[in-house]
């Protein structure tokens, strides 16, 4: 035994050394965890109903009605890898605050370039720090719809990304999916693993490079899985796309849901089309997901587009938001839509409701208000289905 400890043991007497022992243990524990203390019970796997329509729990077989948020940027549009490094404790608590605004999924948005270090490379801390967040998400209480393949800050996409051809861009985009899947199978916090936000088969041509659709409030949520179609069925195209990546998940993990996030205008009809014909794509997927944002006098014709994705799969609004239309008139479409839609995600974006409510709010800042008293009070309603 060294001398010094000798000395010291010496100086006290066992009860003294017990209870010195004891504080020191005490405050190294308070000093080194960031946990914080609530414990959810044991998340259940979410599967597809035997209806075909809707979600059920594993063992129970009780429905599950997706309710949430999209946790795509924070009040200062950063992205959740541009802080969740630095401001783990933030995250903690918007995790919390979601839960208690009556959430019960929360969509993150995973960006390539953050978890690809190169096309066959992972980026390990990354992966790490994924899976600290599922952690979170089962302690809380709170499912994950992981959306992935992001390029939403266009300055923080790879030159080597944009620079692949499709077969390589596809190839890379199956080495991500292999490494967030082998990260997540295991979770029980695992909603669904989405492919891509708003994936698009363009109609011509693109030049070389060209993989992001048009910036909206600075992010680019619109990505294009190939460049040159060259006289493919575009629907064909989309569907060999979803296959490519969904094989690669099953190889890792044949647990956890499939799906894609389409845009409204996905349905084969004159006009604008993704080329991600529901009809065409369903087979390869668990269920279906949208964005619609339905806009002012249009209610009719927005259920009449949601109803399109009713192919025989659950369909999930996964984007929606009374962006375009008064609040009453979104009350109508969220009631409207229950006859087709398995569940419904809105947004956060890491304020509060009693921040919202200071004085002298922005116009913003009193729509955010509404949305989320709106969103607390129907969660009451979806909780008793």
């Amino acid at each position: 035994m060294p001398l010094f400890l000798r000395l010291f043991i010496c100086r006290f007497s066992l009860t003294d050394l017990f209870c010195i022992g004891f504080l020191f243990f005490h405050l190294c524990g308070e000093a080194t965890s960031t946990e914080t203390p609530e414990k959810s019970p044991p998340l259940p796997r979410v599967k597809i109903a035997a209806d075909g329509r809707s979600f059920v729990l594993e063992g129970s077989e009780k429905r599950f009605v997706p309710w949430g948020f999209n946790y795509d940027h924070d009040r200062r549009g950063r992205l959740l890898e541009d802080y969740w490094e630095a401001e783990w404790d933030k995250v903690e608590e918007d995790f919390r605050e979601m839960k208690q605004l009556g959430a019960n999924v929360v969509r993150i948005h995973l960006q390539l370039g953050r978890f690809l270090d190169s096309p066959q490379r992972p980026h390990e801390a990354s992966l790490k720090r994924l899976s600290r967040l599922l952690t979170l998400g089962e302690r809380v209480g709170l499912y994950l719809d992981l959306t992935g393949l992001g390029c939403y800050h266009k300055k923080d996409v790879p030159a080597w990304y944009d620079a692949l051809g499709e077969a390589e861009r596809w190839a890379a985009q199956a080495r991500f999916w292999q490494a967030v899947a082998d990260c997540c199978k295991h979770s029980p916090a695992v909603f669904c693993y989405d492919l891509m936000n708003e994936p698009v088969v363009p109609g011509d041509r693109r030049p070389p490079g060209d993989w992001l659709g048009p910036p909206f409030d600075g992010k680019c949520f619109m990505q294009f899985i190939t460049l040159t179609p060259g006289g493919r069925p575009r629907p064909a195209i989309a569907r060999k796309w979803i296959q490519t990546l969904a094989a690669t998940i099953r190889q890792r993990d044949r647990r956890h849901l499939i799906t894609v996030g389409l845009v409204d205008w996905s349905l084969d009809r004159p006009g604008l089309s993704s080329g991600f014909v529901p009809r065409v794509i369903a087979g390869d997927l668990d269920f279906l997901s949208v964005h619609v944002y339905p806009q002012k006098g249009k209610i009719e014709e927005a259920l009449k587009t949601l109803n399109g994705f009713a192919v025989g799969k659950p369909v999930l609004i996964e984007e929606t938001f009374p962006l375009y239309c008064p609040p009453r008139e979104f009350e109508q479409f969220l009631a409207g839509s229950e006859k087709t839609a398995a569940g419904w995600l809105g947004f956060y974006w890491g304020k509060t409701l009693e921040e919202y409510r200071q004085p002298h709010p922005t116009i913003a800042d009193s729509i955010m208000r509404q949305w989320l008293e709106f969103f607390q009070e129907r969660a009451k309603q979806v909780k008793e289905k």
